[in-house]
């Protein structure tokens, strides 16, 4: 989602398995990974969609214009580190920012290499449908939630206003926000992203008032759009007491990350990996195929890719 986040970002399609938060697979090695000198990738694949959307490209890319055989693996944010590290999976292709496992594992073992900017950057905050925020426009800001609180609540919020996360799995700095910030709401778990993807849309159907967890680049703002509601600016150092937050989160350029041997010896896939980069409009037009569309996502790749070729080509030179 990333961090101290959850974003970040289980869909409603993925490459190889469903639901978000979905067990953890780093103990399941790929039959690919390391396969002595076979021409093959394993790529690690987060649960939301805009993670899918570039592991299903750079697969496509791969196997179809490098020749490879590519293997993906569902693993959540943080174990995905330890995965990478032990040679389990090849690449991750969207972080979200874990500055712990990064020192653990990039300044302090070097058994992770950095493999580049991915282009998009990331944020997580606090949103409201804007025609709630169009009704009520001083409830974007923090200090009039309490105000409203009576707005959101549901039978699962315990009488006080109901801010919707999305899979407990996720690591957020919503609970200690809302305690630090004295706010009369229940942070309140859809399950996945998929669920309160489903729980949104259906607010909005009904044009109720909803506050959400949220982060973008996501494809669901345009079908929902939201508005940011402010809350105290992010200063750098702000979440590193996990108990302490009162500040936003940040806005993160989003990295890729690979494993240190599969840098050196990873040959052209590794050097295709290292400059795949794109935008946040690349990404969201993938994703809006395979969540909403229900494309399969290797179709979506293959469509992107027929209609951008002025981009990829790039990543291969």
């Amino acid at each position: 989602m990333r961090r101290r986040t959850t974003a970040l970002v289980g869909s409603l399609v993925l490459l190889t398995a469903t639901g978000c938060g979905a067990a953890d697979m780093t103990k399941q090695a790929s039959p690919f990974a390391n396969a002595g000198g076979a021409k093959s990738v394993t790529l690690s694949v987060q649960s939301w969609v805009g993670a899918q959307s570039n592991v299903a490209v750079a697969q496509y890319i791969l196997e179809h214009k490098l020749g490879y055989r590519v293997d993906t693996v569902q693993v959540d944010e943080v174990p995905a580190w330890d995965a990478l590290s032990q040679g389990r999976v090849d690449a991750l292709l969207e972080d979200w920012g874990h500055p712990d496992q990064e020192k653990r594992y990039v300044t302090d073992k070097k058994t992770i290499a950095p493999g580049g900017d991915l282009g998009v950057t990331g944020h997580i905050g606090w949103f409201v449908p804007t025609y709630l925020a169009k009704q009520h426009p001083d409830i974007t800001d923090w200090r009039n939630l309490n105000k409203y609180a009576s707005l959101f609540r549901t039978a699962e919020s315990g009488g006080k206003g109901q801010l919707m996360d999305g899979s407990p799995s996720y690591v957020t700095n919503d609970k200690a926000l809302v305690n630090n910030l004295k706010l009369d709401y229940q942070v309140v778990f859809a399950g996945s992203e998929a669920a309160q993807i489903t729980q949104m849309k259906q607010f909005a159907k009904e044009k109720k008032p909803f506050l959400t967890y949220w982060y973008a680049p996501q494809w669901l703002f345009k079908k929902v759009p939201m508005t940011e509601v402010k809350l105290p600016p992010y200063k750098e150092g702000c979440d590193a007491d996990p108990t302490k937050v009162a500040c936003s989160y940040p806005h993160t350029p989003l990295q890729k990350y690979l494993n240190a041997d599969f840098a050196k010896t990873g040959g052209k896939a590794a050097a295709f990996l290292k400059k795949f980069r794109w935008t946040t409009e690349d990404q969201n037009e993938v994703s809006l195929m395979i969540a909403e569309q229900k494309t399969d996502p290797q179709t979506a790749a293959e469509k992107w890719v027929d209609s951008h070729p002025d981009v990829w080509k790039k990543w291969l030179s």
